[in-house]
């Protein structure tokens, strides 16, 4: 399995950025980043500058969201989506997408679930629950 260095999503996202900004060819994967990275303005100056990209500290205390984890937690639905794991994950998504009318928002709210699987399985120390973040955005879909 691939496990990407924090540098490494980093300078993926800046090397995204710069050739969608440049209007150069993508590969697939950027192709799929830049989607996201274009319906988030606010990151593009974060983007802009890939060393300090890489040095950026995002802590919680300082109430600014890190872009670079949300815009891997955009690929990371698409992904879920794409080969529909876990199972339903699809047709939920498009459910909260159709309820909200927007992908994009829909998106956000499913990361709120994922996250929220994430850190239960990190207190937990049990296997992330699939089943329950499944539900989660099902409910979300049906509210």
């Amino acid at each position: 399995m691939f496990q990407p260095s924090q540098d490494d999503v980093r300078r993926f996202f800046c090397a995204t950025y710069a050739r969608w900004r440049d209007g150069a060819p993508l590969e697939p994967m950027q192709a799929a980043a830049a989607r996201w990275v274009a319906e988030h303005p606010e990151y593009h100056a974060d983007l802009a500058d890939e060393a300090a990209a890489i040095a950026a500290v995002y802590t919680v205390e300082a109430g600014r969201t890190n872009p670079f984890l949300h815009l891997a937690m955009h690929l990371t639905v698409d992904e879920q989506c794409g080969i529909d794991q876990p199972r339903g994950i699809r047709q939920a998504v498009e459910a909260l997408a159709a309820r909200r009318g927007s992908l994009h928002e829909a998106q956000h709210e499913v990361m709120e679930c994922l996250g929220e699987m994430v850190w239960a399985s990190q207190r937990s120390g049990m296997p992330p629950d699939g089943h329950a973040y499944l539900d989660a955005v099902r409910r979300r879909a049906t509210r």
